[in-house]
């Protein structure tokens, strides 16, 4: 629900879209050196130590696959979870594994989920099941000169926990915080939920206690000896945009569409 995206770097080192407060794509990283020290420098260019542990503080969460693409300071993980607007929610139901596709907003050290209360799956999180949410954004297809060394950029976090409950006022608010996220300035605009439809809703909170990063950025990383092959290399950067408002075919008043 955002206006076009540049691609561009923002000021928090993690990009960041024409209006100012969703980052988006990876920094710019200088041209020199490895794939991987260009990286290390996109994941130190988050900057800042929110409170709480370190991304990838907990041994579940250290990244072992490309630890140099870890990131450990949150001010890139609350990036990361502002960015993005569907998370995957994964949980295990006996011996069989779901992954739930949700919207999300992220509410300081937590992240903010709604459902509906006759979703098994959803009271079974309610319950207290272990869980793992994951939210990845996608910012360029990289091509090498081998299909072995093509790849992808994207940053990446991961979560892990229990979720609880969000009930009484803070349900509302809750409710609001994810409308905001989803749809900026609509809840002024829109009906509230009503009590029947709050009663059909469960909203539930996942802290931020046990959390990982990664972020991958740069051109291909060839070997010396591919170098010469005479096939194209390098990024095609991956955005997203909006299309042009398609008004509802019932709308009985001439209003503007949102400025997004």
């Amino acid at each position: 629900m955002e206006p076009p995206l540049s691609g561009g770097p923002g000021p928090d080192g993690a990009g960041s879209r024409d209006t100012g407060n969703r980052p988006r794509s990876a920094p710019a990283i200088a041209d020199t050196g490895s794939r991987t020290a260009r990286t290390q420098a996109a994941a130190q260019a988050g900057g800042g130590t929110g409170s709480g542990a370190a991304a990838g503080g907990t041994d579940r969460t250290r990244v072992r696959r490309l630890p140099e693409l870890a990131v450990h300071d949150r001010a890139t993980l609350h990036a990361v979870l502002d960015a993005g607007r569907v998370g995957h929610l994964a949980i295990a139901d006996g011996c069989q594994p779901y992954a739930l596709p949700v919207a999300y907003a992220r509410d300081g050290e937590r992240v903010l989920l709604h459902g509906s209360t006759g979703s098994r799956l959803f009271r079974h999180l309610a319950a207290g099941a272990p869980a793992c949410l994951t939210v990845t954004l996608l910012d360029g297809l990289v091509l090498a000169r081998s299909a072995f060394a093509s790849s992808m950029n994207y940053r990446c976090a991961m979560v892990l926990g229990e979720l609880s409950v969000v009930d009484g006022d803070d349900r509302l608010a809750a409710l609001e915080r994810i409308s905001e996220h989803l749809l900026p300035g609509r809840w002024a605009a829109i009906r509230p939920p009503s009590a029947k439809e709050l009663a059909a809703t469960l909203v539930l909170a996942l802290p931020l206690d046990e959390c990982s990063v990664k972020i991958s950025a740069g051109p291909p990383d060839d070997p010396d000896d591919d170098l010469d092959r005479p096939v194209w290399a390098g990024v095609v950067p991956v955005v997203e945009t909006l299309g042009t408002p398609q008004p509802d075919p019932r709308l009985r008043h001439d209003l503007p569409p949102p400025e997004w």
